[in-house]
């Protein structure tokens, strides 16, 4: 099990990587994350939802993602509460005061999802989450120490030297466990190193003298991890491209974004510049197009987007001639009207939309999760992606989708084709209508996606391999019973 000193130190990096070395080697893999917390959720074969780090690590393992990869995924609507997704289904919105005090009992549910998997690997490789230093949620812990021991798995910390102060970051972390957990820890490893890596050979052995674990590996930054998908808004850096050159994609950067996956493929193109724009901003005038993302609250979302005056921004992007794509929430923002009489995403109501597309949006039924396969409309390209969203969307402006989804007509264009929207997610990860769809807004793809993804899991393998002892972490493994 991969633990860090704290969130976002390269966990789910290193395990993906752990997991094609541990592939490459023969061995039958799974990646497993007992607790995640994330908007940008992953479609499994078998109609669930997981965190995205696992369904990129299972891809590293060579292997279908499955809900049992992440049995616990917290999905958040607001800023004390959030969905809570067990074993791939919503189960229900809890408060985070209320999941605190109860999510011991969910312990049982993580431990059978875990062995269930386990019966079908001959390794797992686990992802922690945050800290196991956050001794105030010790108690009840499903994703750390309390997953650990009751698995029996033993455990490797990771500090992120790149944050600075890596030494306290591992002794502090000792220091604030208790024997028990303490003893679950065999090893620690440094991650993100720049420069002469002989530098630090000296805080290595501090470290080590300190604490009395070994040190399994001192890891430099590596520099390819924005080829790989995001979990993290944050993780996707806006890009530039060559001056003249690039199609410029601008994103309004809202709360509740989710499934922003769309926008890996894009980044990674040579000739697209992708550029998230924060609040407070204005959208670039020199937008080529404008994406709305998904949102886990939509009409709470369209509110921050009016009150940043992106609605104005977008008619005047519009009257220049700019194109705008909306995926599922974002979709959904782009009609004339969002009605959610149940309450499902929030205060019941009914809200008006931007107008730019002729449908209305009603939430209502069950959350449809699902992997899709489709092509465009007209020159029928090929489109692989999925849908996950709740609510029906119907009006004059679907009767020009541009997708045919399993024989039905999916989305909705605006009478000049410059405003569109679709439930379906990932679609710009088929290169065929990646290139299709820059060459309707007069540029031109330069990149094969999926190809560049897993070259880039093979190169961090080869980076691991490099500067972690794999074969101590091998012989850590235990063998798990029941």
């Amino acid at each position: 099990m991969i633990q860090g000193t704290g969130s976002n130190v390269g966990k789910s990096l290193l395990v993906a990587g752990l997991c094609r070395a541990a592939a490459r080697r023969g061995l039958s893999v799974a990646p497993f994350k007992p607790q995640n917390m994330s908007n940008n959720a992953a479609v499994t074969a078998d109609g669930g939802e997981i965190g995205r780090a696992q369904a990129l690590q299972a891809r590293a393992a060579g292997r279908a993602p499955h809900s049992d990869m992440n049995p616990m995924l917290l999905k958040p609507e607001s800023e004390t509460g959030a969905q809570l997704v067990v074993q791939g289904h919503r189960r229900s919105t809890r408060d985070a005061a209320r999941y605190q005090r109860d999510k011991g009992a969910l312990l049982e549910v993580v431990l059978d999802s875990f062995h269930r998997l386990a019966a079908s690997a001959d390794l797992m490789v686990v992802e922690g989450a945050g800290s196991p230093a956050e001794t105030n949620l010790r108690r009840g812990d499903i994703a750390n120490m309390g997953f650990a021991r009751a698995a029996g798995v033993p455990v490797v910390l990771v500090g992120d030297i790149d944050r600075g102060g890596v030494i306290a970051q591992i002794v502090g972390t000792q220091a604030v466990l208790d024997a028990d957990d303490r003893a679950m820890i065999a090893g620690f490893a440094i991650n993100r190193f720049r420069g002469d890596l002989s530098l630090f050979d000296a805080g290595r052995d501090d470290i080590a003298r300190r604490t009395g674990w070994p040190c399994l590996g001192v890891v430099p930054w590596f520099h390819d991890a924005w080829r790989l998908p995001a979990e993290d808004m944050m993780d996707i850096a806006s890009r530039g491209a060559e001056q003249g050159s690039a199609c410029k994609v601008a994103v309004p950067q809202l709360p509740r974004m989710a499934n922003f996956d769309d926008l890996d493929p894009l980044v990674a193109e040579p000739s697209v510049a992708v550029q998230i724009v924060p609040p407070g901003r204005p959208l670039p005038g020199d937008a080529d197009l404008v994406l709305i993302p998904g949102s886990k609250a939509t009409r709470a979302d369209l509110a921050f987007l009016r009150a940043q005056g992106w609605d104005i921004d977008l008619r005047a992007h519009l009257r220049r001639g700019g194109h705008v794509l909306g995926l599922c929430g974002g979709y959904q923002m782009l009609g004339r009207s969002i009605a959610d009489p149940g309450g499902l995403e929030g205060p019941p109501g009914t809200d008006p939309g931007l107008g730019l597309l002729d449908v209305e949006t009603v939430m209502q039924g069950d959350k449809t999760v699902t992997q899709r396969r489709a092509t465009a409309l007209p020159g029928g390209a090929p489109v692989t992606g999925y849908e996950i969203h709740l609510g029906r969307t119907e009006g004059p402006d679907r009767a020009r989708g541009w997708l045919s989804v399993e024989g039905r007509i999916e989305g909705a264009a605006s009478p000049d084709g410059r405003v569109r929207g679709s439930y379906l997610h990932g679609l710009f990860a088929s290169d065929g209508f990646r290139a299709e769809f820059l060459a309707g807004m007069g540029h031109r793809s330069e990149a094969a996606y999926d190809a560049g993804v897993e070259a880039t899991l093979d190169a961090l393998a080869d980076h691991l391999e490099r500067h972690l002892d794999v074969e101590a972490l091998l012989a850590l493994a235990t063998t798990v019973g029941r």
